[in-house]
């Protein structure tokens, strides 16, 4: 999961790596107001932030979390997920 992980950082550009290490660090942090957090259907404990293009879905549980996506927004974000 790591490799597919550094794949799709490696897409984004410096500017945009970077505001997504700061929306992870946020997220750990549960420092979460202002961004915008959404649920998403059909799955128990994902969630997605988005901020402009960039989307992160992630599993949150009682603990821990974990990334299952950092992307751009397209028409694939959200498929097999």
């Amino acid at each position: 999961m790591a490799d597919k992980i550094k794949k799709l950082l490696a897409k984004l550009s410096e500017q945009e790596r970077e505001l997504v290490k700061l929306l992870i660090l946020r997220i750990k942090l549960d420092d979460t107001i202002g961004l915008d957090i959404k649920h998403l259907k059909g799955h128990t404990y994902l969630f997605r932030v988005r901020k402009g293009r960039i989307r992160i879905v992630y599993r949150k549980e009682a603990d821990s979390i974990m990334i299952a996506r950092i992307d751009r927004r397209n028409e694939d974000t959200y498929k097999n997920i």
